[in-house]
């Protein structure tokens, strides 16, 4: 998917037609965690970061129950 640094996550996604679950909206809940570049972030409350090559690796969480 293409994001702009800045860019909310959850918006980046949708546009994408990516689903990152959520819950709470708030940060505090962790439904919506996302590992980019092997950091985990909360993806309610985070912004695609830059990145010196332009590209960043981003992992979803695999929950049947979502």
């Amino acid at each position: 998917m293409t994001a702009l640094p800045g860019q909310d996550w959850l918006e980046a996604a949708r546009q994408a037609a990516v689903l990152i679950p959520t819950g709470c909206l708030g940060g505090s809940c962790g439904a919506c965690e996302i590992e980019v570049n092997g950091r985990v972030v909360r993806a309610c409350v985070s912004t695609v970061p830059s990145s010196p090559s332009g590209r960043l690796t981003v992992s979803l969480a695999s929950d049947p129950h979502w």
